[in-house]
């Protein structure tokens, strides 16, 4: 089977292959030549990750899944929520965006957040959805050197460690994507 995963970012592709059995073959967009900007411009996690998995089917005629994730803020109503990449700016820095929120939160006792990650799947001319989600909080400083985006002020429920202190085989059991993605790969098994 082979399936594009609708992502340009290398570290989301990395954290995906190191689950995929070796019989899906995952593209990635530069592997089918897709340069351009994927639109995200729904204004929700779910409704970005089907607009990016609608795109590839539709200008590519691949089978594919894509997948958006949002960090959401208990004490700032769900913020950056769909707005996670680019919190901080259209830079999509991610140590601008991790200042921004601990600027934000400052103030704020409560520092519970989740991480939401929807994966979109269109495979032989259906849709599926796929949702992972993870607990946790946010730290007041940043901690750890692994991982990507919000990792080094993210700390999961039950665990001492930021996803930037703890190795991708943990982050995968226990983190959104790898959830999400678990549910992917299990719906793969029984529909081949």
């Amino acid at each position: 089977m082979q399936l594009v995963f609708a992502t340009n970012n290398p570290n989301k592709i990395k954290e995906v292959q190191s689950l995929v059995p070796e019989y899906i073959k995952l593209l990635s967009l530069a592997d089918i030549l897709c340069i351009e900007d994927i639109p995200e411009t729904t204004g929700t996690i779910e409704g970005n990750a089907k607009q990016k998995a609608d795109y590839i089917k539709t200008h590519y005629g691949y089978d594919c899944f894509a997948d958006d994730t949002g960090l959401e803020v208990e004490a700032l109503n769900g913020v950056p929520g769909v707005d996670t990449a680019h919190y901080a700016g259209p830079q999509r820095n991610a140590n601008d965006n991790m200042d921004k929120l601990l600027k934000n939160l400052e103030d704020k006792p409560n520092r519970n957040a989740q991480f939401i990650t929807v994966i979109a799947l269109h495979l032989n001319g259906n849709y599926y959805e796929f949702t992972g989600i993870c607990k946790g909080e946010i730290t007041k400083s940043k901690q750890g050197e692994k991982g990507f985006g919000y990792d080094p002020i993210f700390r999961p429920e039950g665990y001492e460690h930021t996803f930037a202190q703890i190795d991708l085989e943990l982050k995968n059991k226990i983190g959104h994507r790898g959830l999400a993605v678990k549910q992917l790969i299990k719906f793969l098994n029984s529909y081949s």
